[in-house]
């Protein structure tokens, strides 16, 4: 479970970035492992997210068959979910494999 605190400048327009390289899941069609970076760029509204239970969420993915394209914008649901980011940008840079490097990039901004 995403947990989260106060945001402790609410009244400032900051811009957290929280970069995890070690980001692994299942290819859904081969069930071999795909490995990347996943990073997490938002601008706080009341709440901030927790590292340790970011960290946890991001290892549950490390046995789920999922699309690149999937993983980032399940994330980005997620996440927004948890800690309803006044803006927030998820992308997925995947390492090449078969020649090919994929980078996935998903964002959310709140309406005024």
């Amino acid at each position: 479970m995403l947990e989260t605190f106060p945001n402790p400048k609410r009244e400032r327009k900051y811009m957290i970035t929280h970069v995890n390289p070690e980001f692994t899941s299942l290819c859904p069609k081969t069930g071999l492992p795909d490995f990347g970076t996943i990073t997490v760029k938002y601008v706080p509204g009341k709440l901030c997210l927790e590292l340790k239970s970011l960290k946890y969420y991001f290892i549950e993915f490390r046995n789920k068959g999922i699309f690149y394209e999937s993983v980032t914008n399940q994330i980005l649901d997620d996440l927004v979910a948890a800690c309803e980011p006044l803006e927030m940008e998820i992308i997925g840079e995947w390492t090449t494999r078969g020649g090919m490097h994929s980078i996935i990039r998903a964002e959310f901004r709140k309406d005024k």
